[in-house]
């Protein structure tokens, strides 16, 4: 086959990922297809794929493509439609393939879209995508020809198999909560379940829709959650529970209004998990508070700070053995009786399940917590072709300014972060999105806004402003 150039802004740190018939087509589709089944033969890996895609416009048809490719590759398909990017890791696990790939822009705006992939029961990102692009490049050997996908491609439903799973355990006994889908893929997923689940239960926007109408499906945005919010409100909730365009993130309102942070979540699911794991690892990302990394630590766990990015995670936590990692965008990761993946759904019930069993809801968990001084997670808009020199420049001046010719203070593993005496404060950049993210917490009020003054000190340096 002649060889295939992508547009190089879509190969991704974590995924592939671009804005539809501009930075990334059909054809585009269909080479990743071949050069993923290509990258299998090299090692040596039996071809059989699973592939799912959320409700994006153009899922269908990049899907159509990239089946074909995998197909012309020589690859035997198992097509499982529409629904959220756990479904299509949950038939990785229940199909026994050796592969899989998932067509979602995740949170991202309508017109752009993507690709989520598993290869050899692993995340397969950073250099395995290089890798891909490289491949394709060059142009893949491995045309078989000759085939169409109906041939090699069959359709097989998981989906009643998938909602049984995640059901399996739930009891959540009288709750009244509220679900958020944002007209994502979760959404049929969602209205199945909450059909098994006593309790009272208010779904919100479960119409699986491209086009996002009632607002961006950002779980973590705390304007986005402004309807959930309001929904608690109405229906005198026990939580909110929101999800991001391929369900794989969550958002809590708690019963009070309050946004539960990511870290704070996995501390509040730790509390449950740690005594079955003694002195395991468990995760949270640089983002994270030291408030939330004490409580993980308290519970027994070998509480440690981890890399951002759902890949990142899932990878240490392979290596590691670990039971339980979160993140503040709201990537979660069970491994306590379930496959270790990022699932929010899952996520939800296991919530739920913790609330009704141990009789503390996780209102009462935010109302225990000591007061936290620290900002939100900031958003810095950054163009992809310059977010990345900035940082360099961002990392040269904290190293200048805050490192005292002492650079224990200063980690330059994920961004910078960069701490003192009453707290610290972060920059990276994003993988996903045109963006750096910022963060700051401090003992006090006043330190926090010490360290706010730092922040802004090292984003000016940069030409880069922060709203706080």
């Amino acid at each position: 086959m002649s060889s295939h150039h992508f547009d190089p802004s879509i190969l991704r740190a974590y995924d592939i990922r671009g804005i539809y018939e501009h930075t990334l087509t059909d054809a585009d589709a269909f080479a990743i297809g071949l050069a993923f089944t290509a990258c299998m033969d090299m090692r040596g890996l039996d071809k059989r794929i699973a592939v799912g895609r959320d409700g994006r416009l153009s899922s269908p048809a990049l899907a159509s493509h990239l089946i074909d490719g995998l197909v012309a590759g020589g690859a035997t398909v198992f097509d499982i439609g529409c629904g959220p990017t756990p479904m299509l890791y949950y038939a990785n696990e229940a199909l026994a393939t050796n592969a899989a790939i998932q067509v979602t822009g995740s949170h991202n705006p309508p017109t752009h879209n993507g690709f989520k992939m598993i290869m050899g029961g692993a995340v397969f990102f950073g250099e395995d995508i290089t890798h891909l692009g490289a491949v394709s490049a060059k142009g893949p050997a491995n045309h078989a020809g000759g085939h169409h996908a109906g041939e090699r491609c069959t359709e097989t439903s998981i989906f009643d198999d998938y909602v049984a799973r995640i059901l399996q355990g739930a009891d959540v006994g009288a709750v009244t909560a509220v679900w958020d889908c944002g007209n994502g893929a979760s959404g049929e997923v969602t209205e199945a379940l909450t059909r098994q689940l006593s309790g009272t239960h208010h779904v919100l926007f479960a119409e699986i829709d491209g086009t996002f109408p009632n607002h961006h499906p950002n779980p973590v945005d705390p304007e986005t959650l402004d309807m959930l919010r309001d929904a608690v409100a109405e229906h005198d909730a026990d939580l909110g529970i929101g999800f991001d365009g391929d369900g794989d993130r969550i958002g809590l309102i708690d019963a009070k209004g309050r946004q539960v942070p990511g870290d704070l979540l996995t501390a509040y699911l730790a509390l449950d998990i740690a005594p079955r794991h003694q002195s395991q690892p468990m995760l949270l990302d640089v983002k994270s508070s030291d408030m939330a990394m004490s409580l993980i630590a308290a519970t027994g766990a070998d509480a440690q700070i981890w890399k951002t990015g759902h890949s990142h995670m899932k990878k240490r936590m392979a290596e590691l053995n670990v039971p339980l990692a979160g993140e503040m965008s709201g990537h979660i990761f069970i491994k306590d009786d379930y496959f270790g993946f990022d699932d929010a759904i899952y996520v939800a019930l296991r919530v739920l399940s913790q609330m009704h069993r141990t009789g503390q809801s996780i209102t009462a968990f935010m109302d225990s917590l000591p007061p936290q001084f620290a900002t939100p997670e900031l958003r810095i808009e950054c163009d992809d072709s310059k977010k990345f020199a900035a940082m360099d420049a961002l990392a040269s001046f904290a190293r200048t300014r805050f490192g005292n010719d002492d650079m224990s203070n200063i980690s330059l593993v994920d961004g910078v972060r960069v701490r003192s005496a009453s707290g610290w404060w972060l920059v990276r950049a994003s993988n996903t999105e045109a963006a750096l993210v910022a963060r700051a917490e401090g003992s006090s009020q006043t330190a926090l806004d010490s360290l706010i003054g730092d922040l802004r000190e090292t984003l000016d340096h940069a030409d880069l402003t922060v709203k706080i």
